[in-house]
């Protein structure tokens, strides 16, 4: 893992722009950024995705590549970029444990997304940027009908369904209400897009 700022995680997704692009084409999308949390504690960090934030706000990438195809969210890896938190071990549904995450982090993925959408030639919308529950879902239609595994059906995948915070203080499988974790960190990532673009 090697520590970044936002202005390196930029240049490597400039870098790594016509790649991914190239990749996304292929199966008939855009490049997509998915968001993760890791489901371990606070300086776990996981090379099945590109950038890891920590508690603190630190950004750490596991690759210098990003058109790399990590494994961070089943059947999407292709043309797409993986986010994650460092936090929420033995987190359920009604409480997010002793690793919730911060609000350091929270603020952090979203001036990530903003970086990154950026970077990519993305919009920040819920068909380019999905936390790995929206995904796992398919609420984008990428999937075959029947393949869902997230909170909806299974549950198996539930990243940031909830951030434990007060804009989004509990579970609901809703994707329309604003108070989803996709929901808050895309309304952030828009937040710190217009701002960086002033």
């Amino acid at each position: 893992m090697k520590k970044v700022t936002l202005k390196d995680i930029q240049t490597l997704a400039e870098k790594a722009r016509p790649q991914l692009w190239k990749d996304a084409k292929v199966l008939g999308r855009d490049v997509k950024i998915y968001l993760h949390w890791t489901a371990g504690r606070y300086g776990q960090m996981y090379d099945d995705y590109h950038i890891n934030i920590d508690q603190d706000s630190s950004l750490w990438v596991s690759t210098d590549d990003f058109s790399e195809t990590l494994a961070h969210t089943w059947h999407r890896n292709s043309g797409s970029i993986g986010v994650t938190l460092c936090c929420c071990y033995q987190a359920g549904t009604a409480d997010l444990g002793k690793y919730p995450p911060t609000a350091k982090q929270i603020e952090a993925m979203a001036q990530v997304v903003a970086v990154l959408a950026k970077a990519l030639w993305l919009t920040i919308d819920r068909d380019r940027v999905l936390t790995h529950a929206e995904a796992a879902d398919n609420i984008d239609g990428l999937l075959p009908v029947g393949d869902e595994y997230g909170p909806g059906t299974t549950c198996e995948r539930w990243d940031l369904q909830y951030l434990g915070t007060k804009e989004s203080p509990e579970w609901t499988i809703d994707y329309d209400d604003p108070r989803t974790g996709g929901n808050v960190l895309r309304g952030k990532a828009n937040y710190y897009a217009n701002l960086f673009n002033k």
